[in-house]
């Protein structure tokens, strides 16, 4: 075959060319066949492993107590540190007293005068009975003295009764903490006037309590149908029944190192917020702990079992499908659908796809394949 360029010289095809300059065309060698490839697995392991359900949730005060004034008056004096732990019963303001002590001081003039009265009346009472016997005094003038001497008792209780309330309010210008915890800052200063109420705006401080100390967490909807269904199938119990175990850990911690129990689950589920509102109770390990602290808070949630445990490195996703690539007996690839639930010393629990001492590729998961042949190398 010729071709001619636009030169007007002839060329020959490429490959005659070649062919005339050599002496004799051979055959390049065919391409030598790929062997398997080498991929890293990791070796299942199956034991009795321990479900975790963790939850959000807050420190809150056992008890939490709003300081009013029960007596109207002056501040005289505020008598603690801002912030400090105080025990119950510890002084923390004072009212001006002397008007109430004043009050104590006519409430027990009162009941002297009442006491008199009383005495006189018994005296002439029992006078009025001897006479009565005598027939020497009227019926009539008898049953005088005799409401004389009850009126006179009525005195005298009214009298007492109002020298107790005296008493009272004079007791109620030591203002005390009627729990211990840790008091908020003073919201009244000395010299200060306040009245007697329980409005907002009469809050003199405030005080916590801090140990022990209560964190409450909202369980999802499908948390709690999973607790029924486990304690149904007995399989687990229930908090309304007894203690549940819940350990927590603080924002900067890890381990869960706090452990309590469960002891209030509430009884209704929240329409709004699809959750049910549930309290544990922890001794305090440091007074430094207020409450408002975010925590997360594990339960136990199932009975032990035994699962497959692997490295969550080895694990893929696909529209919400969890699998892995695993290596069958023929040393070929099988990608198998599992099922997960939390982890467990580090590594995840996997309740369904899996058996125990199974090689799983851990290694070029974006180029392996079904059915293609590998060699497993351990980890």
């Amino acid at each position: 075959m010729q071709v001619v360029d636009r030169f007007g010289r002839a060329a020959f095809s490429a490959s005659l060319g070649i062919c005339l300059a050599v002496s004799g065309c051979k055959k390049a060698p065919p391409s030598q066949q790929q062997g398997p490839l080498p991929v890293n697995v990791v070796i299942t392991v199956e034991k009795e492993v321990t479900e975790w359900d963790e939850f959000t949730g807050r420190i809150e005060a056992v008890e939490s107590v709003d300081i009013h004034a029960r007596v109207s008056g002056y501040i005289q004096s505020v008598n603690f540190k801002a912030g400090a732990l105080v025990e119950k019963g510890d002084l923390l303001f004072v009212i001006d007293p002397r008007p109430y002590q004043a009050d104590l001081d006519r409430a027990q003039a009162e009941v002297e005068r009442a006491d008199a009265q009383l005495k006189l009346a018994q005296i002439d009472y029992t006078r009025a009975q001897d006479l009565r016997k005598k027939n020497t005094i009227s019926a009539e003038e008898f049953d005088q003295k005799a409401a004389g001497l009850r009126q006179a008792e009525a005195t005298t209780r009214s009298a007492k009764a109002a020298k107790d309330a005296a008493a009272l309010n004079l007791e109620f210008t030591q203002v005390r903490s009627p729990i211990a915890g840790r008091v908020s800052n003073e919201r009244v200063t000395a010299g200060n006037l306040v009245i007697a109420g329980g409005s907002s705006d009469s809050v003199l401080t405030t005080v916590v309590s801090v140990d022990p100390i209560y964190v409450y967490v909202d369980a999802d909807e499908n948390s709690v149908l999973k607790y029924m269904k486990l304690r149904d199938e007995g399989k687990r119990t229930s908090a309304r029944d007894e203690r549940i175990p819940a350990y927590i850990q603080l924002a900067n911690e890890t381990g869960f190192p706090h452990e309590g129990y469960v002891d209030f689950v509430d009884n209704r589920l929240d329409p709004n917020t699809g959750t049910q509102r549930a309290r544990a109770v922890f001794k305090n390990w440091d007074t430094l702990v207020a409450p408002g602290f975010f925590v997360r808070m594990r339960v136990l949630g199932a009975e032990k079992y035994r699962a497959i445990l692997i490295d969550d490195k080895v694990i893929s996703s696909q529209q919400g499908v969890k699998y892995v690539f695993v290596v069958k007996p023929d040393k070929t690839v099988e990608r198998r659908n599992i099922e997960t639930g939390s982890l467990f010393e580090g590594l995840r629990i996997v309740k369904t796809g899996l058996k125990d001492r199974e090689q799983v590729i851990s290694t070029r998961l974006q180029i392996v394949q079904p059915g293609m042949p590998v060699q497993p190398v351990a980890e």
